[in-house]
Parts: structure tokens; C-alpha cells; sequence
């Protein structure tokens, strides 16, 4: 057993309900409705054991978090502990006045998502007509509530040829920060994997993309960058290590490593309504069967970089081989990694094939 630090984030996934359908969605292919929520109680429970651990954060998220009547509730509770709170939105349900109420109620910042700078191709990707045109509304109206903005950038090869557009939409609203992330093929990205999966030459023509926006926007904007895995020559740190700075808790309590960790059919995870999140925090099985280094197997245990990236992904390795104590496939010694990168090659040379959008029931 590896003893835990102290976690210093907490995703609080409010809901698994969005009025957008994305086809790289991060929640589950088996969504939760509104009935197995857990209410306005529990979560602030969960709130108060989370700022007890030693939490410094609390990002609130979803599905789409202000689908959640009681969100300013929350939002307050976790201002009166301390925690530093941030929201993470579609936007497509705010209007101004609530998110003034939500300011007034101690929101710290806000994460905007958006598909493409282009809003045709916008409200396409997120099968949500006129989307597009209420995240515009939305970021100019965070920027004038005084609150910080981020632009959470997801792309793939159905957007990537705008990416120029979107980084200079997020200067245009004022970001503070620019999260440009690759999709990561888990969950419903997985089933869209075919459909999203850019070629190497528009990942490289986006790599210089970013590297010359980060060069011209030093001091002005900072620009996060994730590659896709299937490219990776090194797996990422994913959420920096299971189990070792971030705990994320579902709508229906389950108490997660990562946000992707339902994907491993077959691991339990506790339930806060049932188990004390310290206890599930420092105990679980769930969270120390991957946790530090000696369940990795070689060359994974004895490379120098393995608390580095702490192995990799654990729902990767078991999305495409059907073992998540194995080594990442993204890991060049990974015995599946030419077949990682043969299978981005041929489905990013091949037509997309239509999306799967994301929905309630329709895994």
C-alpha cells in the first residue's frame, strides 16, 4: 500500500444531464438521470468532507452543472469553506443574471467550452442548434462580471483546420487561459474514434499553430496544449498520477481516481453516501490498485520515468486491451503501440464516418 498525499482538487460531477450531445463526451457511455442524482444535502456534504481532506478546489462540472437548480447553493457552500470554485460550462443555459447570482455567491472562474470558432460547424459538433452563439454571449458576460475565463478547446480532425480562428476567438473574449486539448478516444470519444482521429500532418500543422500563438501571446494569454495519446511516443501523467492529487466524485456518489475510471468495467468504487470520502481517499481498493508505482509491471517499474508519468493512463490500456494494469499502449514499449499508431493512420486517412452524439439511453 503507497500512502496518499492530500488530494488539492475536486471534479464535482453535479449531473450527468447536457442539453449538448458532444461525441467526445468524458462522462460514461451509461449515463446517470436526474432521478439518481444525489440532492443539494448530500453534496454539500461532500463538500465539507472534501475541504476536511485538505482540498484546495472544487470544480464544478457535469454533464452541464447549471442544469442543477441548487448550483448558486453549492457554489455559495463551498465559498463559506474556503475552496477556491470553478465552473465548467457549456454556457448554453446562463443567461446573465444567473450568472451574476452565481458570482455573488462566490464563483472564482469560469471554463467556457467551445467546438469550433466557426458556428455552423459549432452547433454540428455539439448537436446543439445556436449554441455557438450563446457561448459568445456568455464569455463577454463572465469578462464583465470581473470573473477570470478560461476556453476550453476540444479538437479533432473535424475542427482542427480553424484552429487559428479559435485561438483568436479566446483573445478576442479575453481569456486568461486557452486549454487546446486533442481529443483523448475513451468512452463515447472511443465510439467517435474513427470520426474524430486527425491525421499526423494536421497534428503537426497544429503543434506549430500553437507554439507560434504562445510565442506572439507570451503575458497576454496562456495556452495550454494536449496531444492525442495515439500520436505519443511517452504516455502523460494522466490527472498526475492515480489516485495521487485529484479525486472525482459522480452524480450518484461513486468516488473516482479520474473522471474516465467507470470506463474499467469491473473495478467497484465506494460511494460517499455509504463510506467517508477520507476513508475511500486513502483506503479504497479502487484507488490503491493503481496508486504509485508497485503495481506496474516492467519496463514500466523499473523505467526512469515512472514517477513521471505514473504509468499512463490506466481506462486506455483498458479501452484497447482489455487490462488496465497493462502498459499504456501510448508507452513506445508498449507491445500494442505500432498497432496504436497503425490504427490512427488508416481511420484518419479514410472518410469520417457520421458522429454518434452523445445521449441519455443511447450507448
Amino acid at each position: 500500500m503507497t500512502a496518499p498525499g492530500i488530494p488539492f482538487a475536486l471534479l464535482a460531477e453535479l449531473t450527468h444531464r447536457c442539453p449538448l450531445q458532444c461525441p467526445y463526451c468524458s462522462n460514461p457511455l451509461n449515463l446517470e438521470k436526474a432521478a439518481a442524482e444525489m440532492d443539494t444535502a448530500a453534496w454539500q456534504g461532500v463538500l465539507d468532507q472534501a475541504s476536511k481532506l485538505g482540498v484546495l478546489q472544487v470544480h464544478f462540472s457535469g454533464g452541464e452543472p447549471t442544469a442543477r437548480a441548487d448550483l448558486e447553493v453549492l457554489v455559495r457552500h463551498a465559498a463559506k469553506l474556503g475552496l477556491y470554485s470553478n465552473l465548467i460550462t457549456s454556457g448554453v443555459l446562463l443567461d446573465e443574471r444567473r450568472l451574476d447570482a452565481l458570482a455573488e455567491a462566490g464563483l472564482d472562474h469560469v471554463q467556457l467550452s467551445f467546438q469550433d470558432a466557426e458556428a455552423a460547424n459549432a452547433d454540428r459538433i455539439g448537436g446543439y442548434r445556436g449554441g455557438h452563439a450563446k457561448k459568445l454571449a456568455l464569455g463577454k458576460w463572465v469578462r464583465a462580471a470581473g470573473l477570470p475565463l478560461t476556453v476550453n478547446a476540444v479538437v479533432h480532425r473535424q475542427n482542427l483546420g480553424h484552429l487559428g480562428a479559435i485561438i483568436e476567438l479566446a483573445l478576442a473574449l479575453d481569456a486568461g487561459r486557452l486549454e487546446v486539448a486533442h481529443v483523448q478516444y475513451y468512452g463515447w470519444a472511443l465510439k467517435n474514434r474513427a470520426a474524430l482521429m486527425p491525421t499526423r500532418q494536421q497534428l503537426e500543422e497544429a503543434t506549430a499553430t500553437v507554439e507560434a500563438a504562445r510565442a506572439r501571446l507570451k503575458g497576454i494569454m496562456l495556452i495550454d496544449y494536449v496531444v492525442p495519446d495515439y500520436y505519443a511516443k511517452q504516455p502523460k501523467a494522466c490527472m498526475g498520477g492515480w489516485g495521487r492529487q485529484f479525486l472525482n466524485v459522480s452524480p450518484t456518489g461513486n468516488v473516482l481516481p479520474c473522471h474516465a475510471a467507470e470506463s474499467i468495467t469491473g473495478m467497484r468504487f465506494d460511494n460517499v453516501r455509504e463510506k467517508p470520502l477520507a476513508e475511500i481517499w486513502k483506503s479504497s481498493p479502487a484507488f490503491e490498485q493503481f496508486r504509485g508505482t508497485a503495481w506496474m509491471p516492467e519496463p514500466c517499474r523499473s523505467c526512469e520515468r515512472r514517477e513521471i508519468d505514473w504509468g499512463g493512463c490506466r481506462c486506455q490500456a483498458f479501452a484497447l486491451s482489455g487490462n488496465a494494469g497493462a502498459i499504456d499502449p501510448a508507452c513506445g514499449f508498449a507491445a500494442e503501440h505500432a498497432a496504436l499508431v497503425a490504427t490512427a493512420a488508416r481511420e484518419s486517412a479514410a472518410p469520417a464516418p457520421d458522429l454518434i452524439y452523445r445521449r441519455i439511453g443511447g450507448s
